[in-house]
């Protein structure tokens, strides 16, 4: 397995890639996605030095032909609410919550992604399900509003958490991210749901998802309803991959909840399945559930290992980390937003040519201070506020803190390659 080298920077991180997607295509970037519940995206992707302090060579393979549109994916971890998060922004007047300052510190970046996707670790059930924390969460509807208010358009809603409320659980918080605006993958209301092929495209680059989690805490999906939650099934996924190439998507990104809680370093069998899902054609994966960040890598695929007889590589990040919870220390309180920069070429034959142009990090870190006795959060960029340390409430204390974080984490990015 081949691991992509380059020199360590600290914090936000660029570097390039050579054709690390899918081979010729027949779309155009004309063509409209299958999905209808996506966000408007702004016309272009920002400039790259607006996401990585790094600006990324381009890659000598791509063709020089002016037919190119680009577009960025980021994504980000566990998204998850422990009661303590709660009681500071509740509002006794209006009865209800205002998260939005979680995110305000993260929202100037996620406007710069045209896909920024999430795992949402929790059920989003309704207030007269209980609102509660571990080990069965259920959050306040305005989990969701804030999400789409700081940019997140997608999120994974299949994880181990998944059926923490149960199948009504399920039901009402698919309804209720797409009342928020969201675009949920991985849980469905019923097999013809399922079946709904999910590909959003952006700048004429179409992108299809896929969710799937390695189970439901021991809680059994319904007799008749195993549609509910997409478990993690090879045979499955793989058949789900081959359908979204059908349906021309240039880019495959799939979501997967598996790996072992608190672990820093991938499993087996998580190298071994990322490896499996790249070699019948997924491109990007998305891992979650260990709660700390995980390293990435870049896994190549000779024309005798892949499943259509072609050479292909995939981008893997086995764990995002968490992005918002309550739990700190041991790496816990440390995530990551995760960019991926594509670009789509016309060919000489006409055909068009996806491939992956840079990889961006910037690695985030939950603030936690006290007011009035009550817990305020706020997922930092560590990078960005570093580099300007004028962000409210931090000390000099928080800052020192956070240089030795981001040391950390970035050199951690990397211990998956040998050199």
């Amino acid at each position: 397995m081949k691991r992509q080298a380059s020199a360590l920077s600290i914090g936000l991180l660029a570097i390039t890639l050579t054709a690390c997607l899918n081979g010729p295509t027949n779309s155009t970037p004309s063509q409209t996605p299958l999905q209808t519940e996506s966000h408007s995206q702004p016309n272009s992707t920002p400039p790259a030095d607006q996401l990585a302090t790094e600006t990324p060579i381009s890659s000598p393979s791509l063709p020089t032909d002016p037919e190119r549109t680009e577009a960025t994916l980021l994504a980000i971890g566990d998204i998850m609410v422990h009661m303590p998060q709660l009681p500071a922004y509740y509002d006794r007047k209006s009865d209800s919550y205002n998260l939005t300052p979680w995110f305000t510190q993260v929202k100037p970046i996620f406007q710069q992604g045209d896909w920024v996707i999430g795992n949402l670790e929790t059920p989003v059930a309704g207030k007269d399900l209980k609102y509660t924390g571990y080990p069965r969460f259920n959050a306040p509807y305005e989990l969701a509003e804030a999400l789409a208010d700081a940019g997140v358009q997608l999120v994974s809603t299949a994880n181990n958490h998944s059926m923490d409320r149960g199948f009504p659980g399920v039901t009402r918080t698919l309804d209720n991210v797409k009342q928020a605006g969201l675009i949920p993958i991985g849980t469905s209301s019923s097999a013809e749901e399922q079946l709904q092929m999910i590909i959003e495209e952006r700048n004429g680059i179409r992108m299809g998802f896929l969710a799937y989690t390695y189970g439901t805490n021991g809680i059994p999906l319904p007799a008749g309803k195993a549609y509910a939650v997409n478990l993690i099934d090879p045979v499955e996924i793989k058949m789900d991959i081959a359908r979204l190439r059908q349906a021309e998507a240039d880019v495959v990104t799939v979501s997967l909840h598996f790996g072992i809680e608190y672990q820093r370093m991938p499993n087996e069998d998580q190298t071994k399945l990322a490896r499996e899902l790249v070699e019948a054609g997924a491109d990007i994966i998305l891992g979650s559930h260990p709660h700390v960040v995980q390293p990435y890598e870049q896994i190549d695929v000779s024309s005798s290992e892949s499943d259509d007889g072609k050479p292909r590589q995939g981008i893997v990040i086995y764990s995002l980390g968490n992005f918002i919870s309550n739990q700190t220390g041991n790496w816990k309180d440390v995530g990551l937003i995760f960019g991926v920069r594509l670009v789509k070429s016309r060919q000489a034959d006409g055909s068009y040519i996806t491939q992956c142009d840079a990889i961006t990090t910037e690695p985030t870190w939950v603030h936690i201070g006290w007011k009035n006795q009550k817990r305020h959060y706020t997922v930092i960029p560590m990078k960005t506020a570093l580099s300007n340390k004028k962000i409210p409430d931090l000390t000099a204390k928080d800052y020192g803190k956070m240089r030795i974080l981001l040391k950390g984490i970035s050199e951690h990015l990397y211990s998956l390659d040998p050199s």
